[in-house]
């Protein structure tokens, strides 16, 4: 059995090979990944981002108990910071998830950032892809916790939950950052503590407040993830927020958006590396010297690397 096949068979195995192969060797994988495209495009990607100690894990293990009691797959993507040591996930959320650990309708991956911004691991999109191949039906990315950098999710997910738990001292000041921006939905953890009445209503206060004209206006859950409260009805929630961007046409807008910045970010991939190739690791230090003694200014270190392709190395300034 080829690789090909394994994933489309779902063989966990063969799924955590690829993935390897992708945080490792990107390059290599390309033509498996080509030959599973056509293969995708049917699971659903919920991100789940939010400040580090909502109990975003819990959460993530809860909603996946609920979704394999009603029969569907799940994959589950954990981007964790990387270890400084091994370059893999420091904190290491299938720890977290055990429970789930022996079941063959889910697949864990915890992925290391490896200094990506944003709060994904840059190989995100592929092991998207090769979990949505293999033929899950739901795909959770939980994303690293890192606060208002963490935009990127929108760009990954169809449905992005923001999770949030009382008693952080700044409840106020978390629900002003960007990151309330991205929310669909919105989730107020360990509702059992004191103070998560005030989060809830605040949170509805500046939704109330918003000067934005949206179609959806993103509801606010409160679950106990430890105790399995409020998971049905959060459950329930992504699945009305999917069919509104079925409804509305949106949902296929947004895979276009994601889409276009995957084939932008490859194309910047591309040439960065056919430029630097050019040069020699030495060339390029001597360029970088240049530059930091303040014989050259950045951009005309920047026009000289991309003068074989612009056939000069004069331009704009």
């Amino acid at each position: 059995m080829t690789l090909v096949e394994g994933i489309l068979a779902g063989k966990q195995r063969a799924i955590a090979r690829l993935i390897t192969l992708v945080e490792n060797r990107p390059r290599e994988a390309v033509p498996v990944l080509q030959d599973l495209y056509p293969h995708t495009g049917k699971a659903l990607v919920i991100g789940i981002t939010g400040p580090p100690g909502a109990g975003k894990s819990t959460l993530v293990a809860r909603l996946t108990r609920r979704l394999r009691q009603r029969g569907k797959t799940v994959g589950i993507i954990a981007v964790d910071p990387t270890s400084p040591f091994t370059g893999g996930a420091i904190l290491g959320d299938r720890i977290r998830m055990q429970e789930l650990a022996t079941d063959p309708g889910v697949f864990i991956r915890s992925m290391g950032t490896r200094g990506s911004l944003g709060g994904l691991a840059k190989a995100t999109h592929n092991v998207i892809r090769i979990l949505d191949a293999a033929g899950k039906d739901y795909i959770f990315v939980e994303t690293v916790g890192v606060g208002q950098s963490e935009v990127d999710i929108v760009k990954t997910a169809d449905s992005t939950l923001v999770v949030l738990v009382p008693g952080l001292g700044d409840d106020i000041q978390t629900i002003k950052a960007g990151i309330l921006e991205i929310a669909d939905i919105f989730v107020v953890n360990k509702a059992d503590r004191q103070g998560a009445d005030r989060l809830v209503a605040e949170l509805e206060m500046m939704l109330d407040l918003s000067e934005k004209e949206v179609a959806w206006r993103p509801p606010v859950y409160t679950t106990v993830a430890t105790g399995n409260q409020g998971i049905d009805a959060v459950l329930e929630g992504i699945e009305e927020h999917v069919r509104h961007l079925y409804q509305n046409g949106q949902l296929e807008a947004r895979r276009r958006e994601r889409y276009r910045a995957e084939i932008m970010a490859i194309v910047e991939e591309e040439i960065k590396a056919r430029l630097l190739g050019q040069w020699s690791a030495g060339s390029l230090e001597e360029l970088l010297e240049e530059v930091a003694a303040r014989a050259k200014d950045p951009y005309a270190a920047a026009r000289e690397i991309l003068k074989p392709w612009t056939g000069n190395g004069k331009g704009g300034s």
